[in-house]
């Protein structure tokens, strides 16, 4: 590898792009998701768990607020 190699990055332009109904389908198995983790917040014995199940669905509402703000219907 010589040195202008090590920084650039390789794109391979045959990737298709990720299409919108692929993207709603993972939002909608995320938001599933997202139901589970408010179960498991219910539970007394979740010690210091809670911090981070707490923080999951902080990520999650904010992932799917991004995704509506993005592509509203």
């Amino acid at each position: 590898m010589g040195k202008f190699d090590r920084y650039h990055k390789v794109v391979d332009k045959r990737q298709p792009k990720m299409e919108l109904e692929k993207i709603k389908e993972r939002i909608t198995l995320i938001t599933s998701k997202r139901e589970s983790l408010l179960r498991l917040l219910e539970q007394p014995d979740l010690g210091t768990l809670r911090i981070d199940v707490n923080q999951a669905l902080e990520e999650l509402d904010d992932l799917i607020d991004e995704f509506k703000r993005t592509f509203p219907e």
